[in-house]
């Protein structure tokens, strides 16, 4: 009968070491997340997760342009795409900012001149 006690003393402490680890992995986890937010009408990429298993050397792995269309908590963002004009929720982990590319109208045009070598 004391044999059983101690086993059950030894099952109880690996329970709580086990949930002290647990709650110390978390929090390491939840401090290195990065927080991203995003405001309606925000134009992002989504990370197309599929991919991975079929990776090609030059094949992008962003989808879009979306348009934001509603931000909700916990990091759930709602998108819509523009060409099909679905919407759907994805999280927020899986989108990246887009940056529209400068057009010629307003990028600054230099325009360089050959040098011209004197003869000394």
């Amino acid at each position: 009968m004391l044999q059983l006690h101690e086993l059950e003393e030894i099952r109880n402490e690996a329970y709580e070491s086990l949930r002290i680890y647990k709650e110390k992995t978390k929090s390491f986890h939840d401090k290195h997340i990065l927080r991203k937010s995003f405001v309606e009408g925000q134009k992002v990429l989504m990370y197309h997760s599929c991919l991975k298993l079929f990776l090609g050397k030059l094949k992008s792995r962003l989808l879009g342009p979306f348009i934001v269309t509603k931000v909700f908590p916990h990091g759930v963002v709602e998108v819509v795409s523009p060409s099909a004009g679905k919407s759907f929720t994805v999280n927020g982990q899986r989108l990246k900012q887009y940056y529209e590319s400068m057009e010629e109208e307003q990028a600054d045009v230099i325009h360089l001149i050959d040098p011209v070598y004197v003869d000394e």
